[in-house]
């Protein structure tokens, strides 16, 4: 259906917003339960500001992007999502006066030019999510950061505190502080706690300095990760970055270098309990980047996520990051985002999808909701609680990559990162690739445990605003430098016979999830094989066996899972 359409078969009234998760409540836990038993991949989605500046967009009412919300809506059911977060700046403003705008029909029946609270329309506009029993987590931003709102917050979305639209989630921990209940929360799904924190005036009109209200809660969010389940992953989401890109203002003050004890004692915190993100909205752009505290004690990965809004920012042109702690790894700007993570036991993927705001690219400010979207993978990166990860600047070898696990090496034997060319975020900062690994049990008939190697595409780098039409216009490259893996095998798993034939080698799998001989992945090369070590002088496309080292190896252009069979 289309949007008009949705907003008329929405109007539920305020019922609306629960009755279909309440139906589907125990159909949901008892599918959620069987598939974790099994240990089946699984998927959650996460999503970012969704403010709308045109009261008077029949589509987008509330000053929320309801248009925007529903289009990833329909994108979180089709991946098979089990909840959905969102990190924070829910609507534009804490009211609206009811548009009389040509078709429109408000969801609650109320008049036009009456004057509402917006925070409702966010929360009606999570309904078609319910309907399909997939959860909705919110957070607050800065536009309501209210002490009105925050007592408006829970009752909307009782799921923070445990109520309403669950759809599998097991444990919802609240926050030590009663006027944080429902505001700051944590939450399990499976093997994943996911950790929100709300940095805005509370309950009772407490912690109006949002450059300190984060600060008393940092004993809560340590205990709250160190007791996740063992095993487990972690997630750590505010609204305000740990250093911004557009804005000053940041988790810990009005700029970067502020309350460097409290930025020391968070990130330490976050390495310390293999936190595997922390993620923010705020500045309405896909970056990541590697932040280090103050002292140069700890290190977290930040993402901040692309922009739902009407509203796209340009970083400014002279970086946030005053005192060298950030080091940039993608940047996309000016496109509409959404991620997945797709949880595999002990390792998280998480896919980056954008579209074109409907404009030529470039900076722009939306008066009409978009009327086509076209989303692309642009981004799949991902780590592992059983991996490792290596740091590999421009012009850097990659052979400092290795790691093993169960009897299994896996060694990067040759290649440097020479992804020089237009490698840079908008203030011309170098990216670095975030090479990592992980690992899977050895599967029936393989000689080697599964490698998962992320990281060795060439980096994500959209951000030139001259550039015209509508874009992204394709997926982003899963391409890299050429590079030659090495991984150990058991000679007890195969027969002698088998190594000469060119059939036993270094495996990976393809998009169906079958194992193939990994250079037939490659973007280029020919086919080759070799009976005995890798030498620098054979070309992409080569694999071989070497029965001395017993490894087997290939030279490759894309990382992936690998295995030897």
């Amino acid at each position: 259906m289309n949007r008009r359409e949705f907003l008329k078969s929405g109007s539920l009234g305020m019922l609306g917003l629960t009755l279909g998760g309440q139906n589907l409540s125990w159909l949901v836990n008892e599918a959620m339960a069987d598939s974790l038993a099994s240990g089946q991949p699984w998927k959650f989605g996460v999503m970012a500001d969704t403010q709308w500046s045109n009261t008077n967009d029949p589509d987008s009412p509330g000053t929320c992007a309801v248009n925007i919300i529903e289009a990833l809506n329909q994108q979180f059911i089709a991946a098979g999502v089990k909840f959905v977060a969102q990190v924070g700046d829910l609507a534009n403003t804490e009211t609206w006066k009811v548009t009389s705008a040509a078709g429109y029909t408000d969801p609650f029946g109320i008049s036009a030019g009456t004057t509402v609270r917006s925070m409702p329309y966010r929360a009606w506009a999570a309904q078609s999510l319910y309907d399909h029993g997939i959860g909705f987590f919110p957070l607050r931003g800065n536009h309501e950061g209210s002490q009105t709102a925050a007592n408006e917050m829970p009752n909307l979305f009782p799921q923070t505190q445990g109520g309403g639209n669950l759809f599998g989630v097991s444990n919802v921990v609240a926050s030590d502080n009663l006027n944080l209940a429902g505001l700051s929360y944590a939450f399990d799904f499976g093997n994943v706690r996911i950790v929100m924190i709300d940095q805005f005036t509370r309950k009772n009109g407490s912690g109006a300095d949002n450059n300190t209200a984060v600060i008393d809660q940092l004993p809560w969010v340590d205990s709250v990760l160190a007791s996740r389940p063992a095993g487990s992953h972690a997630f750590v989401m505010g609204h305000k970055n740990l250093i911004g890109q557009n804005h000053a203002d940041c988790l810990f003050g009005s700029n970067s270098t502020a309350n460097p004890a409290a930025r020391n004692q968070f990130i330490g915190s976050l390495q310390a309990n293999k936190v595997g993100l922390y993620m923010g909205g705020h500045d309405h752009m896909h970056h990541r980047s590697i932040i280090a505290s103050p002292d140069g004690g700890a290190r977290t990965e930040q993402m901040i996520c692309s922009s739902n809004s009407y509203k796209f920012y340009i970083p400014k042109s002279t970086p946030n990051d005053t005192t060298g702690r950030e080091t940039i790894v993608a940047q996309e700007l000016f496109t509409i985002g959404y991620y997945v993570f797709t949880i595999d036991g002990p390792c998280a993927t998480v896919e980056f999808y954008s579209s074109s705001h409907g404009a030529d690219y470039g900076d722009v400010d939306l008066s009409a909701s978009p009327i086509r979207y076209d989303f692309f993978l642009r981004e799949r990166f991902g780590y592992s609680l059983n991996g490792k990860q290596f740091d590999v600047a421009n012009g850097e070898s990659y052979t400092k990559v290795s790691d093993s696990y169960a009897g299994t090496t896996a060694r990067i034997l040759s290649g440097s990162n020479a992804d020089t060319a237009g490698d840079s975020d908008y203030n011309g900062r170098n990216e670095i690739k975030t090479i990592k690994t992980g690992w899977r049990n050895k599967p029936a008939g393989a000689a080697s445990a599964v490698l998962k190697l992320w990281g060795m595409a060439e980096n994500l780098s959209l951000f030139d605003a001259s550039l015209v039409g509508r874009l992204p216009n394709a997926d982003g490259t899963t391409v890299g430098d050429p590079y030659v893996l090495s991984l150990s095998y058991d000679g007890a798993a195969v027969r002698p016979t088998a190594l000469r034939t060119g059939n036993f080698c270094l495996q990976a799998r393809d998009a169906d999830g079958n194992w193939v001989k990994a250079v037939n992945l490659n973007e280029g090369g020919s086919e080759k094989f070799v009976y005995g070590p890798w030498k620098s002088s054979y070309g992409l496309g080569t694999y071989g066996v070497d029965a001395n080292s017993r490894t087997v190896w290939a030279v490759l252009d894309r990382d992936g899972e690998f295995v030897a069979l």
